[in-house]
């Protein structure tokens, strides 16, 4: 990994006397930000040289209109990179559509980058950047989550150099890509609901490095396990005609090395291939060198890991597959929000942090969720092991794009994927979310897949929700499901991915971002409830929806995040809300069940059966009905024949699904067992739609019997508590979803009728 050179400006007036101002909530490393240099690492990973300069640090700052030109003075300082709104930043004010922001430091060169171009890199600046050095304009940008850069080498002076940056972002008043941004103060406040504090200026690392006239400037990297090569294209400047050598190595020891022309692509032999999995998260090093005959004019270094992913039918279900496997994705949402910096994690090690939350807690993937991170991000994500869906940052909801807006969309999104196609992590692109500022859905799915071969795309996350229109292509049918998990189905032609489902909150006083004004999708009373129906939803999804064909689940979420209280962690990721161990094991028993999956549960249609309890002590019992509702009573020998005929059920294809089941009782032909805001009961089949999903009972294995899940509340199963039958749920709040004995009370014995 590169290292910074030190030394490299000097700080502006008044720098000495800067200081954060106070955050609305600390994170644990709130306080480890340094005054100058923070997130001094490398900031490319995929793209690594030697020397490098970072620019991180105090910079002269001032905010004008938004027409004005180049203030005479600058009377604030700012701490980049952290934005304007960002308590770490040092100047916490909302900024609107009527604001310029106004930056400004000196830098010199070293004197050993003598003879090589100087390039000015930004990791990422929202969201219309004019950049001056020595009074002259080396360069503009628009976007707010892609890096870019100029070279900067003919405006240079030898000595000291100034250079003066502009940002404009009208946030959701512009066009433009803004994910959950808007523009609100930015102080803890009530409401906001699902948007957060905007994020304007400069929010990734700024530094400056040498590089030579003729240079790489990306390595595109894809894995083909087939034939057990990397597929590489380096792509360079200045560079037309050029060769370039790749080598692929492990441990220092050369596993393969292939050379080829600059842009085109080269296959680097990588034999007996050490695959990349969240298990086993293997990355080789690479190393790109730019040739002129046989000198190395350029060089750069970089990583790859060794794996494939696909959709592909596995017992005859599309599913989607890595390394030619099922294995269930069970990941969480995460904004990627900080209540210090907003945008920009205070460090590296709080951008690890959120990562290896989701590892501690047994997920495998995670879902980046209309945001894009720093390209150290994903370093962390390929090398702890987590699959990445990435969306794409949303245009505001509620507007249809005009040209303009579009041809810009597409534009970042393409650069995104350049930016970022090489990392092993990141599995699948999702386009649009829920509709907002949609258009050309399906074209849209078309051109990412045909851009990016490599990986999954999403043409829609959330296609069943408000008022958002499925393109109908691309490798998954994504739906969101709160609390869920639902029923969402694969077809012939996509898999089938639950998006977005959960949302259960918890708030955990001192550790609120506004105390009082938290929500969520379910309150949970208590610790032990959250625990309860969270393990619940894991179970649930292990035991009925995975069977069906589900393949992949996205809780919400990972943090709290400003009013949202969803989080497994707290906003200011000082607490852990569940339990890590009892919540890995929920996650790891899900991922276990995808790769040795239990047969499917079948009933016998068309004969009548009896259901006993399995509960220890209970085991006489039956279920039965009694004045049209369900109860447990014991049934012997010696039995009436009314309580016999009442403990007998028809078994029949599910009236609301033909995949489940529904019990006719016996005695009452024409009439089933169905549930009624949560007492189960006998009606008569009145033809409606959600009578009969009420009827309806999806088979799910049970130890020593089957479980019943609700079809149309899936999760919830038939349970009988104190004699009577309900609708109980795992985790939930109702008196009859007390989790003592839950999974034995909901566990039934089928077996012959009492009543033939």
């Amino acid at each position: 990994m590169a290292t910074a050179l030190v030394g490299i400006g000097t700080a502006p007036a008044g720098a000495a006397s800067w200081t954060p101002k106070p955050a609305p909530m600390t994170t644990p490393w709130t306080n480890q930000v340094p005054v100058d240099k923070p997130l001094p690492e490398y900031p490319r990973p995929q793209l690594t040289r030697p020397d490098w300069a970072n620019l991180n640090g105090i910079w002269d700052f001032a905010v004008t209109g938004r027409d004005a030109g180049q203030p005479a003075s600058f009377t604030d300082q700012i701490r980049v990179p952290f934005v304007a709104e960002s308590a770490l930043s040092g100047i916490q004010r909302k900024i609107t559509e009527n604001d310029r922001l106004w930056y400004k430091r000196t830098f010199t060169v070293p004197s050993d980058w003598n003879g090589r171009r100087v390039e000015l890199n930004f990791g990422a600046s929202d969201w219309q950047t004019t950049v001056w050095v020595n009074g002259t304009q080396v360069g503009a940008h628009k976007g707010g989550y892609d890096s870019f850069g100029f070279d900067i080498t003919p405006r240079l002076n030898g000595g000291t150099n100034t250079v003066v940056v502009s940002v404009y972002d009208p946030t959701q008043t512009g066009g433009q890509a803004v994910g959950k941004q808007r523009i609100n103060g930015v102080q803890p406040h009530d409401g906001g609901g699902i948007f957060y504090t905007a994020a304007s200026g400069i929010w990734q690392t700024v530094w400056l490095e040498p590089v030579a006239a003729a240079h790489i400037t990306r390595l595109d990297m894809t894995p083909n396990l087939g034939d057990s090569t990397l597929r590489v294209k380096v792509q360079g400047a200045s560079a037309s005609g050029r060769s370039a050598r790749v080598t692929v190595s492990s441990g220092g020891t050369v596993v393969g090395t292939a050379t080829g022309t600059v842009g085109s692509e080269i296959s680097v032999p990588v034999p007996n291939a050490h695959l990349w999995t969240p298990e086993d998260p293997f990355l080789y090093d690479v190393k790109a060198e730019l040739l002129d005959g046989s000198a190395v004019t350029d060089s750069a270094g970089g990583y790859t890991g060794m794996r494939s992913i696909a959709v592909a039918k596995v017992d005859g279900v599309l599913r989607p597959v890595l390394n030619g496997k099922f294995v269930f994705q069970t990941g969480t949402l995460d904004q990627g929000y900080w209540p210090d910096g907003i945008y920009t994690a205070p460090t590296d090690a709080a951008l690890k942090s959120d990562l290896q939350a989701h590892k501690d807690l047994g997920f495998n993937m995670v879902r980046k969720h209309i945001k894009v991170e720093p390209q150290r991000w994903f370093y962390w994500a390929d090398k702890l092991g987590l699959l990445v869906w990435q969306d794409m940052p949303a245009m505001d909801t509620g507007k249809s794009p005009d040209s303009a807006a579009r041809t810009q969309w597409e534009s970042e999104f393409h650069a995104i994927i350049d930016q970022h196609r090489s990392s092993p992590s990141l599995v699948m692109w999702v386009d649009q979310n829920e509709g907002w500022g949609q258009y050309d859905q399906a074209r849209i799915a078309n051109e990412v897949k045909a851009y990016d071969p490599s990986r999954l795309v999403n043409n829609m996350s959330g296609v069943n929700c408000c008022g958002s229109v499925d393109g109908g292509n691309g490798d998954v049918v994504d739906n969101h499901i709160y609390v869920g998990p639902g029923n969402t189905a694969p077809t012939a032609t996509r898999a089938a991915v639950l998006g977005e489902f959960g949302g259960l909150g918890y708030k955990v006083p001192g550790h609120e971002w506004f105390p009082g004004g938290g929500f969520s999708y379910e309150d949970q009373p208590s610790v032990s409830a959250l625990n309860n129906r969270f393990t619940g939803l894991l179970d649930s999804i292990r035991n009925g929806q995975l069977p069906a064909g589900l393949s992949a689940s996205v809780y919400t979420e990972i943090t709290d995040v400003e009013n949202e209280a969803n989080g497994l962690l707290t906003y200011d990721r000082q607490v852990v809300k569940v339990d890590t161990a009892r919540v890995k094991a929920a996650n790891q028993a899900l991922i276990d069940a995808s790769r040795n999956p239990a047969p499917p549960v079948t009933l016998p249609t068309g004969q009548y059966k009896s259901l006993r309890v399995t509960t220890p002590g209970y085991t006489d019992k039956y279920l039965r009905h009694q004045d049209a509702l369900a109860f447990t009573s014991v049934v012997g020998a010696g039995s009436d024949a009314v309580l016999k005929n009442d403990a007998t059920w028809k078994i029949v294809t599910g009236l609301g699904n033909s995949n489940c089941y529904s019990l006719e009782s016996r005695n009452y032909p024409g009439e089933y067992l169905r549930h009624q805001n949560f007492r189960v009961r006998r009606d008569a089949d009145d033809g409606s739609a959600l009578f009969k999903a009420d009827a309806t009972w999806c088979a799910v294995a049970g130890n020593g019997g089957v479980r019943l899940s609700s079809a149309n509340l899936p999760g919830s199963y038939l349970r009988h508590i104190d004699s009577e039958v309900w609708l109980a749920t795992p985790g939930g709040t109702h008196a009859w979803d007390n989790p003592a004995t839950f999974t034995e009370d909901t566990t039934w014995a089928v077996e012959a009728p009492w009543a033939p």
